[in-house]
């Protein structure tokens, strides 16, 4: 039975699978990104620009104060050389400062030491905006002083003409960095939102029936690559358990197929009168009865043990305890089948559920009954990690950790190295299965109760020699 091939839905399939869940989703995730990522920037834009226009603002005002601190000192100096050369103010003599003034777009008045204006520019008085003085000084007395405001139409237009140029380059400097930060936005929202709608239209793609769907690689955020590589293990995942499913249902077909023949074929000569319904007859058709019952008691076992991982009920025990147990419940078996087994039990408290670590080690010691030929023996051995096992002999006892340990070693048929890491598969069955019965899921049913027990359980063995199975537990 082969598996079937990979597929990876191509561009169109992305388009068209998907277009009705994945691109109305995936454009609302993309949106919304952008729309995130542009809020963000604008927020970040708009702090920048009103910190810059209120700096800007300040700059521009302390440049204005400087200016006419600048124009009142010169005024100053003009004035006090009216002032010496007429020994006094004369107010004739302060008409061309005034004319410069008022050419300059300068609002000037000139006072004398009293404070009593001497000459002014027309519109002085009502002139608005903040004023700066100077004193008029003529060798080292006092005689006067002048107050300069700038006009709309002079130096004070030139500042708010400096102050629109510098909001108009801060608001467009904002308008491109929100340009900048949409588009940006919309490339990182492609970015994330293309691997979704990829891995959307693989689900619906498997939902529909096409289970070699797979994503593949994908470009894309960290997070959603490991999605991604999720995404495919568990389809991986999935279709191993198929392949599983379908041989375990060859498998069973195949072991149902000779009782149900057998049966089917006495009866029919029974009630035919071909033979007599004598004891041996009649106990073949039973033997056959046994085996099918034995069948479904293994898929009940089975289905049992998975509502069981569920709600385990773990209590102190001692292993060694559950093992004799165990041991006791299968003598017959072993003594019927010519096989030895040998109790090497040290004690192990642990914390578990009796009845199903109680079914983990009837499970392996029933396993390796199975392959292990008459004259054969088995050992079963308990012990603390770290202490050695009960029958120093045994190789690889005295475990490093800490814990409970059980063994179970045969001299049976072995595992090949390449069958080994597939014994705990359920429904599994190596090559020396055509020889055996069984379903393949003993082992399985073992290995996932020892995880829900916080445990492992290894194997290790050399075809020919034996197989040696290691079951380790917390310790209580």
């Amino acid at each position: 039975m082969t598996e079937p091939s990979r597929t990876e839905p191509s561009t169109t399939e992305l388009s068209t699978t998907g277009a009705g869940a994945s691109g109305h989703r995936g454009s609302t995730l993309g949106m919304r990104l952008a729309l995130a990522f542009l809020g963000i920037a604008l927020a970040a834009i708009a702090l920048v620009a009103v910190l810059t226009a209120v700096f800007s603002a300040v700059d521009v005002s302390s440049l204005a104060s400087r200016q006419r601190a600048e124009l009142a000192s010169a005024f100053a100096v003009a004035a006090g050389s009216s002032w010496q050369l007429n020994h006094g103010w004369v107010s004739t003599d302060l008409i061309p400062i005034v004319e410069l003034a008022e050419q300059s777009g300068v609002q000037l008045q000139v006072r004398d030491a009293a404070g009593h204006a001497v000459a002014a520019t027309s519109g002085f008085a009502s002139a608005p905006g903040p004023r700066d003085s100077a004193p008029v000084v003529v060798r080292g007395q006092r005689v006067g002083s002048v107050l300069v405001g700038l006009t709309a139409s002079g130096l004070g237009a030139a500042d708010d003409v400096l102050r629109t140029a510098l909001l108009r380059a801060i608001a467009g400097t904002a308008g491109l960095a929100a340009l900048l930060a949409l588009l940006t936005g919309l490339g990182v929202a492609r970015r994330i939102t293309r691997p979704v709608a990829r891995l959307i239209s693989v689900t619906r793609a498997m939902a529909g029936g096409d289970r070699s769907a797979r994503a593949g690689a994908i470009r894309g955020p960290g997070e959603l690559r490991e999605l991604a590589a999720a995404f495919d293990q568990m389809a991986d995942t999935l279709d191993h358990e198929d392949k599983i499913r379908r041989d375990l249902v060859a498998s069973v077909a195949h072991e149902l197929r000779t009782p149900v023949a057998v049966l089917q074929a006495g009866h029919e000569a029974l009630l035919d009168g071909v033979i007599e319904p004598g004891p041996d007859e009649l106990g073949s058709l039973r033997d056959e009865v046994v085996r099918l019952a034995r069948m479904v008691d293994d898929l009940q076992t089975m289905a049992a043990a998975d509502a069981a991982v569920l709600r385990l009920v773990r209590e102190r025990r001692d292993l060694a305890g559950i093992a004799a147990a165990a041991a006791d419940s299968l003598a017959r078996r072993f003594e019927a089948a010519g096989v030895t087994l040998n109790r090497l039990l040290d004690p192990a408290p642990v914390l578990a559920d009796e009845r199903w670590m109680h079914q983990v080690v009837t499970n392996l010691l029933g396993n390796a009954l199975k392959f292990t030929p008459a004259g054969g023996t088995v050992t079963i051995r308990t012990g603390l990690a770290g202490a050695g096992l009960a029958g120093a002999g045994l190789a690889g006892a005295g475990l490093a950790g800490s814990g409970a340990v059980l063994e179970v070693a045969d001299t049976g048929v072995g595992i090949p190295a390449d069958e080994l890491p597939r014994i705990f598969d359920r429904f599994w069955r190596g090559q020396a299965a055509a020889q055996t019965s069984g379903s393949g899921i003993g082992l399985a049913i073992a290995a996932e109760l020892t995880l829900a027990h916080g445990g492992t359980l290894t194997a290790d063995s050399r075809p020919g020699e034996g197989t040696r199975l290691t079951l380790t537990l917390p310790g209580a």
